[in-house]
């Protein structure tokens, strides 16, 4: 080996190969041009990039996100929570199609309900966990809530009346 590949630190790379320049007695010094962190084990630079990952392999499951059934059981009954949600939102969908459209937002609305309190009370309900516990039952009750209030002033015939609305849209179409 050429003596002066002793004289340089663990982390250089070979002359020419980085830019390096020979610096007097001490050896050469690396020029850093991609963005590098703290040394490995060795005492080497390590190459870093600040760019996201094409796979990722270490997102972690949401909390509650394991199967609600035992793995030996059939897909559709490991699943059966976000099942229930989607079949309850797609029967409310197909009757607001068939003109229902009071009882069908009814429906959805009392589905995302439902998958609320399913996120809320059971330990584990597989798909239906997107986010984190709290995220997920405030967002399915917030979209719930609002589904139901709405479907419950259509119009004709309101259900329910909130008589400071009225009033606020008189004074938004009126001059």
């Amino acid at each position: 080996m050429p003596a002066e590949d002793t004289r340089r630190g663990a982390g250089a790379e070979p002359r020419g190969a980085a830019g390096a320049e020979p610096r007097g007695e001490a050896g050469p010094e690396p020029t850093v041009r991609d963005a590098i962190s703290a040394p490995d084990a060795q005492g080497r630079p390590r190459r870093v990039t600040r760019r996201f990952p094409l796979f990722t392999r270490d997102t972690a499951r949401p909390e509650g996100g394991g199967r609600a059934a035992p793995g030996d059981a059939p897909a559709p009954a490991r699943q059966w929570p976000v099942l229930v949600v989607l079949s309850a939102v797609a029967l409310g969908l197909l009757l607001t199609a068939l003109d229902v459209f009071r009882y069908g937002t009814l429906l959805i609305g009392a589905a995302l309900l439902a998958g609320a309190a399913l996120r809320w009370f059971l330990p584990s309900v597989g798909m239906l966990a997107v986010r984190s516990r709290f995220t997920d039952i405030t967002t399915y009750g917030v979209l719930g809530l609002a589904i139901v209030m709405l479907s419950l002033m259509a119009q004709p015939d309101p259900i329910l009346q909130i008589p400071f609305l009225k009033d606020t849209l008189h004074v938004t179409l009126t001059k």
